[in-house]
């Protein structure tokens, strides 16, 4: 795990906040849809586009409900939602780029909140309107080091609080190398809220810098995107827009590698993504480290990932891409915790809760689980011994149905050994 006292256990994306198979998707009365009854037999082909750099791949018989996206293609569309939500708000692109990175680059969602109340979207993101106090026309004490400088050695966000363009670089490049919250910087000032945007980044960070909050604001764009995720084969540096509502989840990449675009585990349709994600619990250890992981972890409330908690306080934060941060007793969102839930080394509604029983049926959850470990072994034994024959059918072009002799004779000398 990547946190404070986290340990990530398995290699797994992220299965997203919405159980798909469900049925259940806000979105599906607005996104285009396809009758999937015949989905698993469509043949998928390549769509030339106008750019070379982006590639749909749809059926013949069906509309698309997913496109691969290269780096260029997630620029493209990066700067197109910034021009729109600048054009139409009437405000500076840096100051777009802030406001789609605050609602997660949902247009709508900012068009909604915008015209609801713009005061409030103002106020809550740190966009103001005009300074908290006027920028110096002569000299100035820099608010950090308390040196005195002219007034052209002096820079300030769009609340007006002055400060040297060496403390700038240093605020900038100390939250850069802290990780992706650098998209959210706010004045040094402790009192204020004005955002720091792209502009002052260009101006006062290094090159290196720069090149690392690029890369931070690009892969934002996909990550903080519901509707976006990155392809989970390894090396792969494309993503995959999807369309909500078909009701089929199988993606195939441009690297070739074919996933299921809710769980990102490779493409398992028709069997739903929480058989799969036990299955794989399942699968990851032998049945000692099976009973020790349903023990001693707890997976993660947002992508299910199994974590081990080895040391300190009760903060989590799961990995990428998934970073939910969450309590380890409650597994309530970290954002819900604090001083008067018993800080950062106990939690008041864990212990509330274990009074009242609540956490009960999840401890004989876990007992019930390791005595199904010795029934697990059974059916896992003849599910590897299946895989090891389609392996083996491929490399001797011979059906399996005349390699079923191996499997018996396994089986035989199996039972011979007790």
């Amino acid at each position: 795990m990547e946190s404070e006292d986290d340990f990530d256990m398995h290699d797994a994306n992220e299965s997203g906040e919405d159980d798909f198979y469900s049925g259940r998707d806000d979105d599906a009365g607005a996104m285009a849809t396809y009758d999937d009854s015949d989905a698993d037999d469509a043949d998928y082909e390549f769509i030339d586009n106008d750019s070379d750099d982006s590639v749909d791949y749809v059926s013949h018989s069906h509309q698309q409900n997913y496109t691969i996206l290269s780096e260029v293609d997630i620029r493209q569309r990066q700067e197109d939602d910034i021009t729109r939500i600048s054009t139409v708000l009437s405000i500076s692109k840096v100051e777009a780029g802030i406001l789609l990175r605050y609602y997660s680059w949902n247009v709508s969602k900012v068009h909604d909140e915008w015209f609801a109340d713009e005061e409030k979207v103002r106020r809550s993101v740190g966009l103001l309107e005009k300074p908290v106090v006027p920028f110096p026309d002569g000299e100035m004490i820099c608010g950090i080091c308390f040196e005195t400088y002219p007034y052209d050695l002096l820079r300030a966000a769009a609340c007006g609080h002055p400060f040297c363009n060496s403390c700038w670089s240093g605020y900038i490049s100390t939250a850069i190398s802290d990780g992706p919250g650098c998209l959210m910087l706010r004045c040094p000032d402790p009192s204020c809220v004005a955002a720091v945007g792209q502009d002052m980044i260009s101006a006062l960070a290094s090159d290196e810098d720069q090149e690392k909050y690029s890369r931070y604001f690009i892969r934002s764009y996909v990550e903080d995107n519901r509707k976006t995720k990155w392809c989970p084969a390894p090396g792969c540096d494309y993503a995959v827009d999807f369309i909500f509502g078909s009701g089929n989840y199988d993606v195939t990449c441009r690297c070739s590698y074919s996933f299921c675009w809710n769980c990102t585990e490779e493409a398992h349709r028709p069997v739903d993504c929480d058989t799969v994600a036990k299955w794989i619990l399942k699968n990851s250890a032998e049945s000692e480290n099976m009973n020790w992981i349903l023990a001693n972890s707890k997976p993660c409330p947002k992508c299910k990932r199994p974590i081990e908690k080895n040391h300190g306080c009760m903060h989590m934060t799961c990995t990428p891409p998934c970073r939910f941060e969450f309590c380890w007793l409650c597994l309530g969102a970290w954002s819900e915790h604090g001083e008067v839930t018993g800080g950062y080394y106990a939690c008041n509604r864990y212990e509330t809760a274990k009074k009242e029983g609540t956490f009960d049926e999840e401890e004989k959850r876990r007992e019930m689980a390791k005595l199904s470990v010795e029934k697990y072994t059974h059916y896992y034994e003849r599910w590897a011994t299946n895989q090891s024959l389609e392996k083996l059918s491929e490399t001797q072009c011979q059906p399996e149905s005349q390699l079923k002799f191996i499997t018996e004779a396994w089986l035989q000398v199996r039972l011979s050994l007790g």
